[in-house]
């Protein structure tokens, strides 16, 4: 058994999905872990949500040290199990696929932790309904400035980045069908980007983000166009122009600088925000979270508990 077999020991299964009707007619899969003692109600209530092309499985080796809150994830529109919005992907619909989680769990005032697409869709939920969170971790979330008086960091181009965005170009490129689980995880261990997740990470991905087919082989839920499409629609939705409207408690979190993008775009995020902390992560990069859960998981707990303790 290779080491990212064996990896798949160091995390809690998610429990069977539970269907969550959203917006444009969209069925999210949407998961509650409960706390380390199978306790699904909690005064401390943890929402986790993704990154693109990714899926609420590939949090478990960071919640596996979470144990003392409740939580629940969810895999947004298009990726995952969750249907496909048949008009196509938009930001605001990720924003609804939250609510419709928090809802149908009857979660109040949850602390949310984002990463990437997932942080953004926290906040432009937030602003959709004021008052949901008590405070959101964010990692590198994807907001890019807007307005005539934003500072756009040198090198990046946000008139470029629908359609000539190298993610773009790379998620119609990706290879989406491997012969069985083990080369899968042995292709992206061998190469940029996916080679910066820890094993634990990437056994994850691959166990959730993977369908089994009847012959062996397993395909990529989350399908390349819908991935790209995603991309594209990353920087037209309109958070940045109402982050003054976010109240709550938020720390932006990123990693180093790897090129013109997410992690140059925080501190301009966290200076528009009313109550927000800037943490760095020198040592990581976009992949943050899936890098070292255990570093991510203490940053987490020290966010809920500084909320926590000035409420």
């Amino acid at each position: 058994m290779s080491e990212h077999m064996k990896a798949s020991l160091d995390y809690q299964a998610l429990p069977e999905q539970t269907p969550v009707p959203s917006s444009s007619g969209v069925v999210l899969a949407a998961y509650d872990l409960g706390q380390a003692d199978g306790s699904l109600t909690s005064d401390r209530n943890l929402l986790f949500a993704h990154a693109t092309g990714f899926c609420a499985g590939v949090w478990a080796p960071l919640t596996a040290h979470l144990g003392e809150y409740r939580k629940v994830s969810l895999d947004f529109r298009g990726h995952g199990l969750s249907s496909v919005a048949a008009h196509g992907m938009d930001w605001a619909g990720t924003a609804e696929d939250v609510l419709a989680v928090i809802d149908a769990f009857e979660i109040e005032k949850p602390f949310g932790i984002g990463h990437s697409m997932g942080g953004a869709s926290l906040i432009l939920a937030e602003q959709m309904r004021p008052g949901t969170f008590s405070g959101l971790w964010v990692y590198e979330p994807i907001i890019f400035p807007t307005g005539e008086s934003s500072t756009v960091p040198e090198g990046l181009d946000i008139d470029d980045l629908s359609e000539k965005n190298p993610l773009v170009v790379s998620a119609l490129r990706r290879r989406s069908r491997f012969a069985s689980p083990g080369e899968a995880e042995k292709n992206f261990a061998s190469k940029p980007p996916l080679s910066d997740l820890c094993a634990t990470a990437l056994h994850a991905y691959v166990e959730y983000g993977f369908e089994q087919l009847p012959d062996g082989s397993i395909s990529l839920r989350c399908q390349p166009e819908v991935e790209a499409d995603t991309y594209r629609m990353g920087a037209r939705h309109d958070a940045f122009a109402h982050l003054g409207e976010v109240t709550c408690p938020v720390t932006v979190a990123r990693g180093h600088s790897q090129f013109p993008g997410p992690a140059d775009l925080a501190p301009l995020i966290a200076q528009a925000l009313p109550s927000a902390t800037l943490q760095e992560f020198p040592s990581l990069g976009h992949f943050g979270p899936l890098q070292d859960p255990s570093l991510i998981a203490t940053a987490v707990k020290s966010a809920v508990a500084a909320v926590a303790a000035a409420t």
